[in-house]
């Protein structure tokens, strides 16, 4: 079966290069990835869907006896497959098994929902044409007030109606009216195909191919889709579903005039609480001492005029001083207002909201007013306890309490354990307190806030790869409480806690004259980005750290932002642009001198090319990073163990096995003489490939175990999964379809758990489809 292997990659190049096409350009004719034409070339075990081999053809330009024997070198090798107890994954199978996924993306509903039968019902009314026509709710406000209780009621419904939709819920923030910038419908899109069973690598680059990826995943299922807080109209249509059975739930202070007149949607405006429902939610909030004062309730309903966030925070404030009767707090805030009155010509909804925000402000400890204000300093969606700490220069445990203190007075809601975040209005209105503070006492606060993310950054980094040369960080700033990180897995969930956080940090260093902290934290995150696919963010840092690095005059900054950028390029599918800032970095470490960065350089330049299939090339470069490596010494044995690997691997790839063989023994025994564990699986998993193309089936299981123990040692579980998985592909291979199907059903247990992606093409392998369609 190997053989067919390298028949169907041998045959596919040959195409390729025949046609005077790039992997890129196959790529998109074929409607495929470049690392889905990459893989195929490589001779990599996953094998392609008839479908997408027809795509192929086509895109080949193939017809005639040509067409019939690429077609027919695949379809035998699926026929057998098809026919056995387990079948091979395709490459692009993920994206039409993903309907298999079930989306649960719904927040929490809000507590204490009052109110709104005729609105909830006019929802109910729209949801009964879903299946006949698209149907798209928009819920504004008639005068565009924030505050007034679109996301609880789309919430509130949506719990109501999760059931009727069997192919799950998907939600986004589209934070359309944040202080900082809206998110991106691109951004958007990579979240719900993700949540669909896409992988990370598979997700394409632009805009409008992951918009039609999307629709063509929903089609045929129904999902409930809501778009929440959105800026406009260009932002939410290339999130809305196109096919029946689908319901997409829009929320935005704007009116969204243009997706009423071009989209059909059902416009819901939404008005202020009536005073009865005003009046009833502050009685449930407040309790029974409300009851015993409804004069009192009733005027402090009015004085928030009948919005729901300045109600709640008002009921909240209210609960908090049961010794004070709600008379004199209902004097105290119109006491408020009438100062306000003074500075704010905006209206009446929008004085009562900062005048109910200054009134529970005003109640707050001073420890707790000063963190409320550093929150506006705060770039980020959310914060955790300890970047709350390092922010107010105070120990975790003060700032918890500080932070439970804001959380009672519905100042920040505690979203998950130990993270905080507020709504929109609310941290504007921290930013509006911050920039009263001196400029000093700001840039400090910046500057531990900074130095908590990058050396939690930095740790995490070290977690995921030990074997990467760090960068030299000056010393936190006093006060400063980096996250203790003990495990990979913690390492990862932090940073994907931190995702959003963490850009906004780098952004925020770069404009306000972090530039240091800028490109190391950029740095930081380059493995998080590839373990997680997400190539635009990569490439985006990179190059927010080549600026800062060129404005601090750092050739050393400025060659690793070059290398990321080159990186990221890479496995974006973007392999010449790759090259053009490897250039760059090597003629800067050739001016510093540095030989072992030299080497670096050559084996990312390898890379790059085995993309566009110049394996030759390849090859060639992997061996002058071996010969400088070895002229470095003994300071550069990993590098030189890398290069060998590499050098190995091209050999292989170019159908040299035998030779193949000698490079990667020699590179896995250096690693383990040096005894670098994280290093050895990826050799391994090299030495295992070239054992599998000499049709040493058991030796290539042996190396893939070996690297698994590696793995569950290291704790490292999601490489864990993908090695098992070749174990699986290894035993297969060789007729073994009982240790074939142990293997992958241990790769899907830890994928399950861990809800990847990569989950869905291990389920097509243990449980393929009847019969494969041609």
């Amino acid at each position: 079966m190997a053989d067919d292997i390298t028949a169907f990659a041998t045959r596919l190049l040959a195409c390729r290069l025949s046609a005077r096409l790039s992997q890129e350009e196959l790529a998109a004719r074929a409607d495929l990835t470049t690392r889905a034409i990459s893989n195929l070339e490589r001779g990599r075990t996953r094998w392609p869907h008839s479908d997408s081999v027809h795509r192929l053809a086509d895109a080949l330009g193939l017809c005639g006896a040509a067409r019939e024997q690429f077609v027919a070198s695949a379809v035998r090798r699926l026929a057998r497959d098809s026919a056995g107890s387990v079948a091979a994954a395709p490459e692009d199978r993920p994206l039409l098994v993903a309907g298999g996924l079930v989306p649960r993306q719904l927040p929490g509903a809000v507590r204490q929902f009052v109110g709104r039968e005729n609105e909830l019902a006019a929802l109910s009314h729209i949801l009964s044409g879903v299946g006949t026509a698209p149907a798209t709710v928009v819920i504004s406000a008639i005068s565009g007030t924030a505050g007034v209780g679109k996301t609880a009621l789309a919430m509130h419904w949506a719990h109501q109606v999760a059931g009727q939709f069997p192919g799950g819920q998907l939600y986004v923030n589209l934070r359309g009216y944040d202080p900082g910038p809206p998110a991106p419908a691109q951004d958007a899109l990579a979240g719900f195909l993700r949540a669909l069973g896409v992988p990370g690598q598979d997700i394409p680059a632009g805009l409008d191919e992951r918009a039609a990826r999307y629709r063509s995943l929903l089609a045929g299922r129904q999902v409930l889709v809501v778009l929440d807080n959105a800026r406009d109209v260009e932002q939410v249509r290339p999130l809305l579903p196109g096919a029946p059975g689908c319901l997409a739930v829009v929320t935005s202070r704007d009116a969204l005039a243009g997706l009423i007149a071009r989209d059909g949607a059902e416009r819901l405006e939404l008005d202020l609480l009536p005073q009865a429902n005003a009046v009833g939610l502050l009685r449930s909030l407040i309790g029974s001492r409300a009851d015993a004062d409804l004069k009192a309730v009733t005027a402090l309903a009015a004085q928030c005029a009948r919005l729901p966030l300045a109600l709640r925070i008002a009921a909240e404030l209210a609960a908090a001083r049961p010794a004070v009767p709600l008379a004199e707090l209902v004097r105290e805030l119109a006491g408020q207002q009438q100062r306000l009155d003074l500075l704010d010509t905006a209206g009446d909804g929008r004085t009562a909201i900062r005048a109910v925000f200054s009134w529970s402000y005003q109640n707050l400890s001073q420890p707790a007013a000063r963190l409320f204000r550093l929150l506006g300093l705060h770039p980020g969606p959310d914060l955790t306890t300890s970047a709350a700490a390092s922010l107010a220069r105070t120990t975790p445990a003060q700032a918890r309490r500080l932070l439970d203190e804001l959380a009672r007075a519905h100042l920040l809601t505690e979203q998950a354990p130990g993270r905080f975040g507020c709504h929109d209005l609310l941290r504007a209105y921290a930013i509006e307190h911050a920039a009263t503070g001196s400029g000093p006492a700001r840039r400090a606060a910046q500057g531990r806030l900074l130095d908590y993310y990058l050396h939690t950054a930095a740790a995490a980094d070290h977690l995921l790869h030990p074997l990467r040369r760090p960068v030299t960080l000056a010393a936190p700033r006093p006060g400063v409480t980096p996250e203790h990180l003990a495990s990979h897995d913690q390492a990862l969930a932090w940073l994907d806690a931190e995702h959003r956080g963490l850009l906004a940090a780098i952004t925020l260093a770069a404009g306000h004259g972090f530039d240091a902290h800028a490109w190391q934290l950029a740095f930081c995150l380059e493995t998080f980005f590839y373990r997680r696919s997400q190539w635009q963010d990569w490439a985006r840092t990179q190059h927010t750290a080549l600026a800062a690095a060129c404005r601090l005059k750092d050739s050393h900054a400025q060659t690793l932002a070059h290398c990321g950028i080159a990186n990221a390029q890479i496995q974006a599918g973007h392999p010449a642009q790759a090259l053009s800032h490897l250039a760059t970095a090597l003629q800067l470490r050739q001016g510093a001198g540095d030989v072992h960065g030299q080497a670096r350089v050559h084996l990312y330049a390898a890379r790059a090319l085995e993309y566009q299939g110049r394996y030759g090339d390849a090859l060639a470069r992997s061996r002058q990073g071996l010969r400088l490596a070895q002229i470095v010494g003994p300071q550069a044995q990993p590098l030189l163990a890398e290069a060998l690997n590499q050098v190995g691997w091209y050999l292989a790839q170019l159908g040299r096995h035998r030779r193949a063989l000698s490079y990667c023994q020699r590179a896995v025994a250096l690693a383990q003489q040096l005894g670098h564990k994280h290093m050895q699986p990826v050799m391994l998993d090299s030495l295992a490939y070239v054992h599998q193309h000499l049709g040493r089936h058991a030796d290539a299981a042996d190396c893939y175990r070996r690297a698994v123990e590696l793995l569950e040692e290291l704790g490292d579980r999601w490489r864990k999964a993908q090695t098992l998985s070749y174990v699986g592909d290894a035993h297969h291979a060789d007729g073994n379809l009982l240790a074939a199907r142990q293997a992958w059903t241990q790769a899907l247990a830890i994928l399950d758990d861990l809800h990847h992606p990569d989950a869905e093409p291990l389920r097509v392998k243990l449980h393929p489809p009847a019969s494969v369609p041609g």
